[in-house]
């Protein structure tokens, strides 16, 4: 099998995206322990939300920023159309596994940071395997 060398970056951005969201996910969780679970849960999520997308899309312009400027416009738009779709699928997964299992975990009395580390790990492999899929099945890479 052929290794997609687009697909390699993607991912490879996802887990550096990951790490990073992961970690500040965590000590949001950790300092709104005292919030109810849902708040908590809320709010940890939307600041990894922030986080992840931010530094996503630094990631992904300065890998392919040399890329676009050889294609067509029309191409460019194709692609892009695929990934947001692709995306938009692995978020739909992301959010019904990740806000879930985060508020599972605080409500049997988890620790806040292990609770959100847990989550966030079983809700990316999840959006991880997702988007990689469809990006291969639309064959966008």
């Amino acid at each position: 099998m052929k290794l997609n060398q687009q697909l390699l970056q993607i991912n490879r951005n996802f887990v550096i995206c990951f790490i990073i969201s992961a970690s500040l996910s965590a000590v949001v969780a950790q300092l709104l322990s005292d919030y109810e679970n849902h708040l908590n849960t809320t709010i940890t999520i939307i600041v990894g939300y922030v986080v992840y997308f931010g530094v996503f899309s630094c990631l992904f312009y300065l890998d392919n920023k040399s890329r676009y400027k050889q294609m067509k416009k029309s191409l460019i738009k194709k692609e892009l159309l695929s990934l947001i779709s692709s995306f938009g699928v692995g978020e739909i997964i992301y959010l019904g596994i990740r806000w879930p299992t985060l508020y599972y975990f605080l409500e049997i009395n988890i620790q806040p940071f292990i609770a959100s580390v847990i989550s966030e790990i079983i809700a990316t492999i999840s959006y991880m395997i997702a988007v990689t899929i469809f990006l291969q099945k639309t064959k966008t890479f």
